[in-house]
């Protein structure tokens, strides 16, 4: 109930960084990170943890010789993540900012990133600042994912992250619906 009115304020605070007015479902989660090798990914990074959902669930899998660390712009999200999953660098910072960060962490590279920044509300020049900046890192083969609303798909900003992604990655798959999500969602797996 805490991460549900935590992440409800923020939204209201700031609708464009949130995105959302609750966290994401166990079966979205799910949707989310099983799709990753992470037997393979040595460096991991996460845009927009917002309550720690995603991280916490990366976290159970993700191989012990791994590095992985989040970047949320939110004070207030950022530390839900923490107190979700103590230990965890969380950066309160923009996602733009990611090879600097990753530079900190030493990560020369990037082998997954797990994505819950809301695209369908950003403008098409903040999709293209933080595509670019997360390009300069995720090497190749590398593994990105992040989820679309179904209702913002259909949005001018929905539509042209689609074609984004289509025009950068040579692989791009949806995965099912989660229905039980609210609203509704689907991921989006793509191979650099």
């Amino acid at each position: 109930m805490a991460d549900s009115v935590t992440f409800l304020k923020n939204f209201l605070r700031n609708p464009t960084q949130v995105g959302a007015i609750a966290p994401s479902s166990p079966g979205l989660v799910e949707a989310m990170v099983q799709w990753f090798d992470w037997d393979r990914a040595r460096n991991i990074v996460e845009f927009g943890p917002g309550t720690g959902v995603f991280t916490e669930a990366a976290l159970k899998r993700k191989h012990a010789d791994a590095k992985f660390f989040a970047i949320e712009r939110s004070p207030d999200l950022a530390e839900r993540t923490r107190q979700r999953c103590p230990g965890v660098t969380v950066y309160e910072d923009s996602v733009a900012n990611v090879a600097e960060l990753c530079q900190r962490e030493s990560m020369p590279k990037v082998d997954a990133i797990i994505c819950g920044l809301p695209w369908a509300s950003f403008s098409d020049s903040l999709q293209t600042e933080i595509m670019d900046a997360m390009l300069g890192v995720l090497s190749p083969g590398g593994q990105f994912a992040t989820f679309a609303y179904w209702q913002g798909v259909v949005l001018p900003a929905g539509m042209r992250f689609s074609r984004r992604l289509r025009k950068t990655f040579p692989h791009v798959e949806r995965s099912h619906t989660v229905w039980k999500n609210l609203p509704p969602a689907f991921v989006y797996r793509c191979v650099r």
